[in-house]
């Protein structure tokens, strides 16, 4: 199995056998259910679909509800595909847990940043702003400055770095390793930060 949905729940320190502090990101690695299972002959491609959590019935639509009922399982909070491994060996309802990671593990964990907002030039690129409030400037500290072309091409030319949305976009951070599990728990700890807030999904790759 190559990966597992989790949850992350934070950052801690703990100490290694020498001594070391190590920075590390708790994450509570399933239980994962198996909710679909493809194979090379009939869908063209192996691969499970795993889902992590419980959803209410009541916020999940009835199409969707009524597959899950079919299955005899519980509508998840979210669903992930993993592709191109041997997939034989699960079936629909199993459950596959964090014993599948193994200390010393480098890992790759995908997610959500954090979401930031609207915001201006400064944050969002780096700009520097135009600096002194000399001279009558009292509102620029922070502007983005002229954005046009001038008379020719008299227009501004597309990507130009201006303020807008910032973060609560696809990160992945690779090479993480994993320093401590714990089986009964379902915990996983891995060294170093990984995207996305306190409570939300993430997905571990070997």
């Amino acid at each position: 199995m190559p990966g597992l949905l989790a949850k992350k729940l934070g950052m801690t320190n703990i100490y290694s056998e020498d001594g070391q502090i190590i920075p590390v990101t708790i994450l509570e690695a399933g239980p994962c259910k198996v909710y679909s299972v493809k194979t090379k002959d009939k869908d063209g491609y192996t691969s499970i679909q795993i889902g992590f959590g419980e959803k209410k019935e009541k916020k999940v639509s009835k199409p969707q509800l009524s597959v899950f009922k079919k299955l005899g399982l519980v509508p998840p909070i979210t669903l992930k595909e993993f592709r191109n491994f041997e997939s034989d060996q699960f079936k629909v309802g199993d459950d596959i847990k964090v014993d599948i990671f193994q200390i010393g593990d480098k890992v790759k964990v995908s997610g959500k940043s954090k979401g930031k907002g609207f915001q201006g030039v400064v944050k969002r690129h780096g700009f520097s702003g135009v600096g002194g409030a000399t001279h009558g400037q009292s509102d620029r500290m922070r502007a983005p400055g002229s954005i046009g072309a001038s008379s020719y091409p008299s227009r501004v030319f597309k990507g130009q770095k201006m303020a807008g949305r910032k973060g609560f976009e696809n990160v992945t951070t690779r090479n993480l390793k994993v320093v401590k599990v714990l089986v009964e728990k379902n915990i996983i700890m891995v060294k170093g930060a990984v995207p996305g807030s306190i409570n939300s999904i993430v997905a571990i790759n070997k």
